[in-house]
């Protein structure tokens, strides 16, 4: 099934949003690419194995040093391919020994793609989630819902309608798209043709918003995560950070 085109007036992939989330309340790192700072929940955590490779760590969860990324695959990848990232990962992890996988890029971009399929899952599970074009749209109307996906591959009418629903329950002009298609969603949710998503709590809805956006960023080849502040110019020094380490 093709992909509709998105709708007249529709704007492209965002960065990452920290909407809801106030200023200081999250710990900042510098992207040790560009030297911006961004809070850490904004930017992607890469950890080195005992072996020294390089590897994505999208949870923030490995042990020992870290370094922080803040840009897309496509500024990523170049930076790979001119020999940057490998300088910026030596300094960030204080050392010579560092072994940068040729397919980095893929890896996180994978890495972001399961975390928010997880996260879908697990919310859904919770019972946070509902689905069914039906369902949907009454619980939208009638304000229940905190934030309204569709699959990449939803029909143009079918969105119209869905967005116009969240709009007269109090929500957003229209919903976030799934940066896949139905199949996909469907899969993550253990349910069959899905193609509009609702999330009903508000925390819930949070962390899915969250977990999506960090991987259409990323994947996306145009905008950073966050466009952050830069180093120079925040509180401190990226040097007093310990290069976005951590």
């Amino acid at each position: 099934m093709s992909r509709d085109a998105p709708a007249a007036g529709d704007s492209p992939a965002p960065a990452l949003s920290l909407k809801g989330k106030e200023k200081g309340s999250d710990p900042e790192r510098s992207c040790i690419l560009t030297r911006r700072t961004a809070p850490k929940d904004s930017l992607i955590r890469l950890a080195l194995s005992p072996d020294g490779e390089v590897a994505p760590d999208v949870r923030a969860r490995a042990p020992g040093r870290g370094a922080w990324i803040g840009v897309g695959k496509a500024e990523l990848d170049a930076a790979q391919a001119k020999g940057k990232l490998r300088g910026a990962l030596q300094r960030a992890f204080k050392t010579q020994q560092v072994s940068v996988p040729a397919d980095l890029g893929e890896r996180i971009a994978a890495a972001l793609r399961q975390a928010a399929l997880d996260r879908l899952g697990m919310e859904a599970k919770s019972g946070n989630l509902i689905n069914g074009a039906d369902r949907v749209e009454i619980a939208a109307r009638s304000g229940q819902v905190r934030l309204l996906i569709h699959a990449a591959d939803a029909g143009s009418d079918g969105r119209r309608r869905m967005d116009q629903a969240w709009r007269v329950g109090g929500g957003e002009p229209r919903g976030l798209e799934f940066p896949e298609g139905r199949t996909i969603l469907s899969l993550a949710l253990g349910r069959e043709n899905v193609v509009h998503v609702a999330l009903t709590d508000p925390a819930a809805a949070s962390r899915v918003r969250d977990a999506i956006l960090r991987w259409r960023a990323f994947i996306d080849p145009n905008p950073q995560l966050d466009g952050g502040e830069p180093a120079g110019l925040a509180t401190g020094t990226a040097d007093a950070r310990d290069e976005g380490t951590e």
